[in-house]
């Protein structure tokens, strides 16, 4: 299998160097960008017949090693499986989606996730610890500067107005409902399912001194009471986890709880597959079992149904493809100059899990394999009319 290794790096041309377990070069290259180690004979067939998932796994599982710029390792991974196209979805099995997104799997999936230590998550995200695309004005932004651009920039399309009542549904560590409350006078309630996310919310919010208006809840929005209603209402980041078969549920919760004449934004990655399959060369494969279990992504004309067919108007719907790859390459960049930290906290293979995922989704997103939307639903009053503007003027007005 080395050889073959070897005859197909040659064929390809690409910059890598390979070495093996006992110390010796297989492919040997003055000019190699990229030098992977394979660390036992087991490691072979993930380069020898290899997939982009098959790659990550063993590099998280400790098969391999890779030593060499991240970015440039993800396009050089793409070219050695160039015949195993990452383009190509992959349908799920109906029985496949049966049994998830249950209450239990949902919150079991979002502290998986989520639950990995604050500590490892301040590490590399932005001083507000926003945890979603960020909305660069200019590319040479700050990450700072641009996740509070985002928190602004869902605020103004949402028209948000001091003394309205405002649902933030997956607040994370409860940036978007504190920007709210401190900068658009409204009353916020954030909800999450993550135990860490709500312990550190609640006391940020304590810090500022914002109980009387500011609010995180460890709840499930299944479970949010029908008689509260909102006049707004955000999502960010969160109908990802929600599952295909419960988008109606999701969408229809959301419907009941606004108020006539709201709106509501909802922002998401989206798949470009028009069959809402999962990344082909085992992408999604890797993506499920060590990052978001029980995560599904579906396309943009999708969520736009299945919004309409719960009476939520679609009024407006922009592309932040490339503002998540962006986002994605500052986390990379800040947790490799965390290296050291992270590993102590979170070990080293979550560690390798959080580097080549981050990194494999910023180039998905840069190659237009996936995009994310902020989508702003209406519900509408009795009569068909929206008291919303006739223009996006207030959104891109000057401070």
């Amino acid at each position: 299998m080395i050889s073959q290794i070897e005859r197909r790096l040659a064929r390809l041309g690409l910059p890598v160097a390979v070495s093996l377990w006992d110390g010796t070069t297989a492919t040997p290259q003055a000019e190699a960008k990229i030098r992977v180690t394979l660390n036992s004979p087991s490691a072979v067939t993930s380069l020898a017949n290899p997939s982009l998932g098959r790659i990550a796994k063993a590099y998280v599982e400790g098969q391999i090693d890779i030593e060499g710029d991240i970015r440039e390792t993800i396009q050089i991974g793409e070219k050695l499986v160039s015949d195993n196209s990452t383009t190509r979805y992959v349908k799920r099995s109906k029985l496949f989606n049966w049994w998830r997104h249950t209450r239990p799997a949902d919150r079991k999936s979002i502290q998986h996730h989520y639950d990995a230590g604050n500590e490892f998550y301040e590490l590399w995200l932005d001083r507000n610890r926003v945890y979603s695309c960020a909305y660069f004005k200019e590319a040479a932004d700050s990450l700072d500067l641009a996740q509070e651009q985002k928190l602004d920039h869902i605020c103004r399309k949402l028209q948000l107005k001091p003394g309205e009542s405002f649902l933030d549904i997956g607040c994370g560590w409860g940036a978007l409902i504190i920007w709210a409350v401190r900068n658009y006078g409204v009353k916020a309630v954030g909800i999450t399912l993550s135990v860490e996310q709500h312990e550190l919310a609640t006391q940020r919010i304590k810090e500022l001194g914002l109980e009387d208006r500011c609010e995180a809840r460890l709840m499930d929005y299944r479970d949010v009471p029908q008689y509260e209603i909102y006049d707004k209402i955000a999502s960010v980041g969160m109908f990802e986890h929600v599952g295909k078969r419960n988008l109606p549920v999701y969408f229809g919760k959301i419907r009941d709880l606004l108020k006539p004449g709201g709106v509501v934004l909802n922002q998401g990655i989206t798949t470009n597959s028009l069959m809402d399959g999962a990344l082909g060369s085992d992408i999604g494969k890797f993506v499920n079992e060590y990052v978001f279990p029980g995560g599904e992504l579906v396309h943009v004309s999708r969520v736009v149904r299945e919004m309409a067919e719960q009476g939520l108007e679609t009024w407006d719907a922009e592309s932040l493809r490339p503002h998540y790859a962006n986002t994605l390459w500052h986390w990379v960049s800040r947790l490799e100059a965390n290296t050291t930290r992270a590993v102590e906290l979170v070990g080293e293979k979550r560690y390798r899990v959080w580097r080549i995922y981050m990194a494999g989704s910023a180039h998905a997103f840069d190659r237009g394999w996936i995009s994310i939307f902020q989508i702003l639903g209406a519900k509408p009053l009795k009569d068909g009319s929206m008291p919303y503007p006739l223009t996006r003027a207030h959104v891109y007005a000057e401070d």
